[in-house]
């Protein structure tokens, strides 16, 4: 009995320092695999700051497979991939994410919301669809509305868009009136072109009921009732348009002398783009000032049309100017050179002739709502790039 507690007391102390030997061995390799891992992943951040994008890459690989426990290197690398353009690897890398049995629910929502991101990026927008639905519930609840309202615009799913911006404004988020305006616009144009002239005017009205001041409805109205044959209305709703919007005349100056002069409205018209005329020149006005001429006697103390011409020249020295003073009557007796110049004139201004995007800077020949570059609605001034 005593041999067994002599060896007992010996064997205490030295199980006692073995266990402290393995222990400190297992802590100096858990620090030095703690320092190897910070370190792969300082060395990616710093390739990438100094926009060395491949390095950056492969450092964050390796850190990575050192710890593929880390979730925050991997939306590094997801990130990586997708700003490369390198859209399947950065859908894998969060798809790897989501199989994760120990992801916690905020990571999985940010995992769901990146792979959403990914299918955008490479077109696949059925499939963005679907992963953005699934973020329904989370903190990226929001952000997954206003992702699929971008979607359905993208597609053209007019329908959709209105319904998605409809639950969007009923959350509190903030008012789609105007947007949802557009898209029953754009409903009311599908239809029309489709010869569904009953859906064409009810859309309209949906329009016009959800942003009863929004210019386009209004737009639109008048040049259904224009044709239609009913000018009165049209002018009157080109009235109404002009007391909410009248710095929008330009776009619809033509049109809207047409209205005044088939409704006997010629004189009232005069006067109103006349005034405009003073305070926003532009040659879209200064040509719906000669339908209106043509109709009405002019006044003693209203300039003919090559003075109105040339005053909007002296205001507004652009080349659309210039080939007004030029389309008025002439006063000079070299009429083959004043030609040349007309068509020299002409080349140069078709390049300004055009309308820019305040968002983006895409340029086109026509006015459009809703900008073909970003998608950005009411964007476009209605003035052209030579006027602004």
């Amino acid at each position: 009995m005593e041999f067994d507690l002599q060896w007992l007391l010996i064997g205490l102390p030295i199980a006692f320092g073995l266990g402290w030997i393995a222990s400190r061995l297992d802590i100096g390799q858990w620090k030095r695999a703690q320092r190897e891992a910070p370190k792969a992943y300082f060395q990616g951040l710093n390739l990438l700051l100094n926009e060395q994008h491949d390095k950056a890459i492969d450092a964050f690989i390796e850190a990575v497979q050192r710890d593929p426990d880390t979730a925050e290197l991997h939306f590094a690398l997801g990130n990586l991939f997708r700003r490369r353009g390198e859209f399947e690897r950065a859908v894998r890398v969060h798809q790897h994410l989501l199989q994760r049995a120990d992801l916690g629910a905020a990571d999985r929502a940010r995992a769901q919301h990146a792979l959403a991101q990914d299918y955008v990026k490479a077109g696949l927008l059925d499939r963005a669809e679907a992963a953005y639905r699934e973020l329904e519930g989370t903190a990226f609840d929001i952000e997954a509305r206003l992702a699929r309202l971008s979607l359905a615009e993208r597609s053209r799913d007019w329908r959709t868009a209105a319904e998605m911006a409809g639950r969007l404004e009923a959350s509190g988020t903030g008012s789609y009136a105007n947007r949802i305006a557009h898209h029953w616009c754009e409903l009311s144009l599908q239809a029309g072109d489709a010869g569904d002239d009953a859906a064409a005017a009810e859309a309209l009205r949906n329009a016009r009921a959800t942003a009863p001041h929004a210019p386009r409805p209004l737009i639109l109205a008048a040049r259904r009732a224009a044709k239609a044959g009913d000018a009165a209305a049209a002018f009157n709703l080109y009235g109404e348009l002009l007391q909410h919007a009248p710095e929008l005349l330009p776009l619809v100056a033509s049109d809207y002398a047409g209205a005044a002069i088939a409704a006997g409205q010629a004189a009232a018209a005069r006067t109103t783009v006349l005034r405009r005329l003073e305070q926003q020149p532009s040659v879209d006005l200064l040509h719906a000032m000669r339908l209106l001429d043509g109709a009405t006697p002019a006044a003693g103390d209203v300039p003919d049309a090559a003075e109105r011409a040339q005053r909007l020249l002296h205001a507004q020295p652009t080349l659309s100017a210039a080939l007004a003073v030029l389309d008025a009557p002439l006063h000079a007796a070299d009429e083959q050179a004043l030609r040349d110049v007309r068509e020299a004139v002409a080349r140069g201004a078709r390049a300004l002739q055009r309308y820019r995007c305040a968002a983006c800077g895409f340029e086109a020949p026509q006015h459009f709502w809703q900008c073909p570059g970003c998608l950005s609605w009411d964007t476009f001034p209605p003035r052209r790039v030579e006027e602004l």
